[in-house]
């Protein structure tokens, strides 16, 4: 398993390199989204209509984040549960986002999509928001402030430690671990 500084918006070419269990530093910008808001992003797509932020080489973090101390860009940030957004997360790899960032796992429409269009489901540490704001540089609400938390956010991120949980070669870092401790007959 190998370690990776990479820079946001992702390519097909940095997305394929990465296997399950690779750990990442992602800097750059990255979207938060969690369901109420990716349903309607995926509603736009469906409608043709423009997003407020450009899909190609995205990376969606799941994350309803707590209000901010005076003078820091966010308050805890930590992953939230990601198979809400399962139902979603196909058409948005389709139209061009390239990762996602959440904990738990992922079903297969999600996986099998992650090999279609060179995505990777990334996994961020849960329990760990507090420590995690502090490499989100800035935030800005951009979309759907009514939803509060959930609303759509940029962040500027700085060295955001990830793990790859779902590669492009259809590798998934949990049942990779527990294949290595089944009792074999």
């Amino acid at each position: 398993m190998a370690t990776y500084n990479l820079t946001t918006p992702l390519s097909s070419e940095d997305t394929k390199m990465l296997k399950a269990g690779d750990t990442v530093f992602l800097s750059g910008t990255i979207f938060t989204a969690r369901d109420a808001a990716h349903k309607r992003l995926v509603e736009l797509i469906e409608k043709g209509e423009e997003l407020p932020f450009d899909l190609e080489g995205s990376v969606i973090y799941f994350v309803g984040p707590t209000p901010p101390k005076p003078g820091d860009p966010i308050g805890s940030a930590g992953p939230t549960t990601s198979y809400r957004m399962d139902s979603y997360s196909p058409t948005m790899l389709k139209h061009g986002s390239k990762g996602m960032i959440g904990k738990g796992k992922r079903n297969q429409e999600v996986k099998d999509a992650c090999v279609a269009y060179d995505g990777i489901y990334f996994g961020a540490t849960g329990g760990a928001g507090a420590l995690l704001g502090k490499q989100i540089k800035s935030a800005e609400v951009i979309a759907y402030p009514e939803l509060g938390p959930e609303a759509v956010r940029k962040l500027e991120v700085e060295k955001f430690p990830v793990t790859v949980i779902n590669d492009t070669y259809g590798n998934d870092l949990y049942q990779m671990g527990r294949e290595q401790y089944e009792v074999k007959d």
